[in-house]
């Protein structure tokens, strides 16, 4: 399984993939799901990916063939003029994938279950944030819930829920998807690290804000201590209950 994370915030995007796959006990590996396409000063598009790993990649492959392609007439991520023409495209790509191998997946028990997190700019509007389901279908992200989450996400949620705002900092927000890895990689062992991280500031059109971080990363093993260590407290601040 995986765990990716995406805030759309006032200030850009916030996006976050760990980088663990498994086939069993016995068979796990490490893969990157966090996959940009950039332009600089004119777009950048990021893609993260959960679900099964053959179908992800296949589907991620499609995509930057597109881009090199001799048929001048079909739209690719770098010729699209919205984001919401991104999200149609990688739509589209799901279903040229599963149109090849679903058949031959579903014969072999295999499962064809894919969903990916959209975001990026292409200049001339806002940054924008899609989820894509396996179907090729998608919905964008809201005013209300200004985050996105795929894979094992039941761990990481609440405070995510709690904390998150729209007004955030960058670096505040990357703190609290940090922290959202963190609950889950303590309760979840489908979920390891490194963990891949962009901060994309609006604007910028460009990913120098991209880092791996990993498990012996002093900022992340600080941040998981201190996290312990003020829920603790925070427990035994408040009064007991009585009957």
């Amino acid at each position: 399984m995986t765990y990716c994370v995406g805030l759309k915030l006032d200030r850009g995007l916030v996006f976050a993939a760990d980088t663990r796959t498994n086939a069993g006990v016995d068979n796990i590996a490490t893969f990157k799901k966090l996959h940009v396409w950039e332009e600089p000063g004119e777009r950048v598009i990021t893609l993260l990916s959960a679900g099964n790993l053959a179908v992800t990649q296949a589907v991620v492959s499609l995509l930057s063939e597109h881009i090199t392609s001799a048929e001048s007439d079909r739209a690719t991520l770098t010729t699209a003029k919205t984001m919401f023409q991104v999200a149609r495209l990688v739509g589209s790509a799901v279903r040229e994938v599963k149109a090849i191998d679903g058949e031959a997946l579903a014969t072999s028990a295999e499962n064809f279950f894919v969903t990916f997190i959209l975001g990026g700019q292409i200049k001339g509007e806002e940054p924008r944030m899609f989820q894509i389901y396996a179907a090729g279908n998608f919905i964008e992200v809201c005013e209300d819930t200004p985050y996105l989450q795929i894979g094992e996400h039941k761990y990481g949620k609440p405070i995510l829920d709690r904390v998150t705002r729209a007004d955030m900092r960058l670096g505040e927000a990357a703190k609290l998807v940090l922290l959202s890895f963190d609950s889950t990689l303590r309760s979840n062992l489908s979920v390891g690290m490194p963990i891949d991280m962009l901060l994309y500031n609006t604007d910028s059109f460009s990913t120098d804000r991209q880092v791996r971080i990993q498990q012996d990363d002093p900022y992340f093993q600080k941040l998981s201590r201190g996290w312990s260590d003020k829920l603790r407290q925070a427990f035994a601040d408040i009064e007991e209950f009585e009957v």
